[in-house]
């Protein structure tokens, strides 16, 4: 089943599949390879993509099998492997003493090819992208030559435009995505850790007197702080009102209801929230928005900030249940819609706390 959130893009050719990869990955990926799976009726829709960083010769075979592994989860009809680097061309010697020059990690690109093979998976093409142009490693024409290469493509493509309906915005790096939700540092972090703390203990004791009602009240002001990060006009909530959607996650059926937010209209809203949180929050409580924004990124086909925010969770609570499966799942390759239907099961059937409420 299509993921209703995910836009639904063909590449029709090589060139416009070498300059889609920054929206595939989610990043502008540098020193890397890329596997792309390609399925749908045509042949040509894009669907899972893989990536990691270029391996040293030693561990190249190791590496790439990995990918193909996760990439054959997507059951494709072929395979393009992509390397980005800005290696120059590899030179060796004929026995005339002329120089030849090849294009550069084909050692990585051969083991990349032999590991599809061996799970019947066609390769649809070997590409480089280097430099602002492509070549195709199994091209023999001149404009392949390891000296030439194609521009990529310009203007706006399908799948730059489809990405950006959904919200998806093209980070330069990996780091600039660990950027967006890294934690505060200096007086901000002081006085936002003060103002958590001071709130926990306030609530912590309404909570032993009457837990439900305590439930339903950090409920509600989960549903207020989303009202407020509602585009356009969501801006910086202040520390007091973070501190209470903090306090309100720390309970896991708030946090499991919250996780049904990310199929609705406020998806998008409630996103910014978890993403605020997440750079906000004083650890362990910075946990659950990480896992929280880990899911609306994986909705939306963003598996690179679903990661990172994952490992942010993980980091601050190594046994945090909920971000421990979800990692599970990211690294089986569950498809976004898989998620999508197991929130849809849990939003079926509510717990019977907030019936009273």
């Amino acid at each position: 089943m299509d993921d209703p959130t995910r836009p639904l893009v063909s590449l029709s050719d090589s060139a416009d599949l070498a300059a889609a990869l920054p929206y595939l990955v989610g990043f502008h990926p540098h020193e890397s390879v890329v596997l792309v799976a390609l399925g749908g009726p045509t042949g040509n829709r894009v669907g899972l993509t893989v990536r990691a960083d270029l391996p040293a010769r030693s561990t190249s075979a190791a590496v790439v099998t990995a990918l193909v592994r996760s990439v054959a989860t997507d059951d494709p009809a072929g395979v393009v492997v992509a390397v980005v680097s800005e290696a120059p061309d590899e030179r060796g010697s004929l026995p005339g003493g002329d120089v030849l020059a090849g294009l550069p990690h084909r050692d990585v690109v051969h083991d990349a090819v032999v590991a599809l093979a061996g799970l019947d998976i066609p390769v649809r093409d070997t590409l480089l992208v280097r430099g602002g142009r492509w070549w195709s490693y199994d091209c023999p024409e001149p404009c392949c030559a390891p000296g030439a290469g194609a521009p990529l493509p310009g203007g706006v493509s399908a799948l730059a435009a489809a990405s950006a309906a959904a919200g998806q915005v093209v980070a330069p790096d990996r780091a600039a995505l660990e950027a967006r939700i890294a934690p505060l540092d200096g007086p901000a972090r002081a006085a936002m850790e003060t103002a958590t703390w001071r709130l926990v203990d306030r609530r912590a004791r309404a909570a032993r007197a009457d837990p439900d009602a305590e439930a339903r009240h950090s409920w509600d002001a989960v549903l207020r702080a989303v009202r407020r990060c509602r585009p356009p006009e969501g801006g910086r909530l202040p520390d007091r009102e973070v501190a209470g959607v903090l306090w309100a996650l720390a309970d896991v059926r708030v946090r499991d209801r919250a996780l049904t937010l990310a199929l609705g209209d406020d998806a998008a809203a409630a996103e910014l929230l978890w993403t605020e949180c997440t750079r906000r929050a004083p650890a362990p409580l910075d946990a659950a928005p990480a896992t929280l924004l880990a899911v609306s990124a994986w909705l939306r086909g963003d598996g690179a900030m679903a990661d990172i925010a994952l490992e942010r969770a993980l980091d601050s609570r190594p046994t945090y249940t909920l971000a421990r499966l979800l990692a599970d799942g990211l690294a089986a390759c569950l498809p976004p819609a898989g998620l999508r239907a197991m929130l849809a099961e849990v939003s079926a059937d509510p717990d019977e706390v907030w019936a009273a409420g």
